[in-house]
């Protein structure tokens, strides 16, 4: 009797498992839409994008580091540039497959490859880089011109003074 159950048992925990494996692996091992999505990244320019996402991140950090200690060593810096490597930015790619994943068929994200793959784009993805990184720069000027402007400024006050926002939060 002890060993039917026992058997009993240990077909339930083969069942359990076989069902855990299955389950489990599918979300464990990449799809081929996966894969093509990455080739997407790849061969569209996207993937060297995200390098900026990096250095925009460490340009912020090291400023408040620079604001908080004066003094800081070269040697700091240089093992400061290092702290986000390889597997963080494969976490980020991690991160921004899901949205491909939702939002593009995989024939969408096929037909992409094929399109990013032709010389036509290449320019493309060469110039890009460049262009993005001065539409920023021209994008952030702007946002400083707007905002230091007596035009702006002045709409902002009436807007201040229309709902009464320094009474509003007036210390009691």
């Amino acid at each position: 009797m002890k060993t039917f159950y026992m058997k009993k048992s240990l077909i339930g925990v083969i069942l359990v498992f076989s069902l855990i494996v299955t389950t489990v692996s599918p979300a464990v091992s990449e799809t081929d839409k996966e894969k093509d999505i990455k080739k997407l990244l790849e061969v569209s320019g996207i993937l060297s994008q995200l390098s900026y996402m990096q250095d925009t991140l460490l340009n912020s950090i090291s400023m408040m580091i620079s604001g908080t200690f004066p003094e800081v060593p070269d040697e700091f810096w240089k093992e400061f540039n290092q702290l986000i490597g390889e597997s963080e930015m494969d976490d980020l790619v991690q991160r921004i497959l899901p949205v491909y994943e939702k939002h593009m068929s995989h024939e969408t994200v096929k037909k992409l490859i094929e399109m990013f793959e032709t010389p036509f784009w290449q320019e493309w993805k060469e110039k890009m880089p460049q262009i993005s990184r001065e539409a920023g720069i021209i994008g952030s000027e702007w946002g400083k011109d707007i905002s230091q402007s007596e035009a702006f400024n002045k709409k902002l006050e009436a807007l201040v003074t229309k709902y009464d926002l320094e009474k509003l939060n007036q210390k009691k």
